[in-house]
This record gives structure tokens, sequence and C-alpha cells, in this order.
């Protein structure tokens, strides 16, 4: 008995202590600093119009570098760039910037993020910084805060386009459907039509010159003298009578 239960203390320390081990340890960080990165985007880039930024977007890293460097900070011009894409984003949803309030901190053992209730022109919006486990700044993110109005407005709207999307696609393939029962008279039609250009042409009978009666009766007498001739020399040989051929001399004129 005394040796099951050391047993079982021995797997439950030994399970404590992998607890111990997995367990996520938050990152130390120093506000101030993390403070003062915050402030020096906010400060510059509500200084700044539409023409700095794209005057941003035309340096090259090499001088962003520069530049980041002159100021005391280390940020990424990647990471510059598109904190610079969401501050736009964020004005032209929610009105000019007005002001922000105190800085909230949030730690775990990949980064820290920093957050603070921002005020503009038409709404409020809560503004992001997030910091990697060395402390450098990876984005900012802003989101808008909508009214509960607003929100089932927006999601009506949603809704209406969704549901008008559909009943078009509806319409359009009822529409096709009806259609389709004309597609075997086109193939008839069609059918017929092939039909007609691949059937031969017929061939016209020739006509034969008639034998004209004058023809064949002159035919027949020609082969009747013929045979009579034939039938007169053979009877004067049986005879014994000689057919010489008569020459006509000419007359002696007496003197």
């Amino acid at each position: 008995m005394k040796k099951r239960i050391s047993l079982l203390i021995g797997a439950l320390a030994l399970t404590l202590s992998f607890t111990g081990c997995g367990s996520k340890k938050e990152l130390d960080y120093d506000k101030a600093q993390l403070t003062d990165v915050t402030e020096f985007v906010i400060v510059n880039f509500q200084m700044m119009d539409e023409d700095v930024f794209d005057d941003y977007r035309g340096l090259s890293e090499y001088q962003i570098n520069k530049i980041m460097s002159d100021a005391g900070t280390s940020i990424e011009p990647e990471v510059l760039l598109s904190m610079m894409d969401a501050w736009e984003a964020a004005e032209k949803e929610c009105g000019e910037y007005v002001e922000h309030g105190e800085y909230l901190f949030e730690s775990s053992n990949s980064g820290v993020t920093v957050s603070t209730e921002v005020e503009y022109k038409d709404r409020e919006a809560v503004m992001e910084f997030k910091f990697d486990e060395n402390l450098d700044l990876e984005s900012m993110d802003v989101a808008a805060e909508y009214t509960t109005g607003e929100i089932l407005k927006k999601a009506g709207m949603n809704t209406i386009l969704g549901m008008g999307t559909v009943f078009a696609v509806l319409i359009f393939l009822a529409f096709v459907i009806s259609l389709l029962k004309y597609i075997p008279m086109l193939q008839e039609r069609f059918a017929k039509k092939t039909g007609k250009e691949e059937a031969p042409a017929k061939e016209t009978p020739k006509m034969e010159a008639p034998v004209t009666e004058e023809e064949l009766t002159d035919d027949e007498e020609l082969v009747a003298v013929i045979t009579a001739a034939i039938a007169a020399a053979d009877e004067s040989v049986s005879d014994g009578f000689v057919v010489r051929s008569i020459r006509r001399r000419k007359s002696n004129k007496w003197n």
C-alpha cells in the first residue's frame, strides 16, 4: 500500500514539474520605452499630410533606416509603411485624429501589445501597437467602434445585398433553364440545313441523238449492193468465165 502511494506521489510531482516547465512566462519590458515608441509614431503621423506619406513611400530602405536612426528609434521600413497605410485608412473611416487616452499593456511570452482609446472627428477607435519578443515594433492596427444602431444597419445592408444577389442568381438560372426547351428545335433545324447542303445533285440524263430512218435505209442499201457484187463474182468463177475489165481505146482517125 505504501509503495502504491509513493508511486502516485512521484507521478503527481512529475506531472507538476512538466506543467511548470510548459507554463507561459511573461516577457519583461520597459513601459517607458514602449510608450516613447508609440508616442513617436502618433505624434509624427498626426503632423503628416497625404503628400508627406507619399514622399516616404518613394524613399529607399536605406533612406528610411537613416531617418529612423537619426530619430533615435529602430522601426523597419516595411513596418513603418504598413503603419502609414493603417493610419490613413483609419482617418478615412473615422475622420481626422483628435487625441488618444492612456496606454494599456498586455504581455505574453511572444511579445507585448500596447493599446489606447483614440478619438477621431467622426467616431472613436482602438489603436493597438504590437511588439515582438525582442520588443521591436511589428504592426499598428486601428479598429473603429460602431454604435449598436450602426452595427445593425450595416448587418441589415449586408443581409439585403446578400439576399438580392441570391435572388438575382436564381432569376438568371430560371431564365437559362427556360431557354433549354429551344435547344432541340435549333438542333433539328441545323441538322436539316446540313442535310440539304450535303445532298448530291441529281445527274441530268444525256440526250441521245435519234437515228434517222433515212440513214438506216442508206446503210441497208449499201450492204445489199456489196452482197450482190460478191455473189456475182462467185457465180462467174464457178461457170469458168473470167471477168475482165474493158478498156476503151481511142478511135483511129483515117486521113
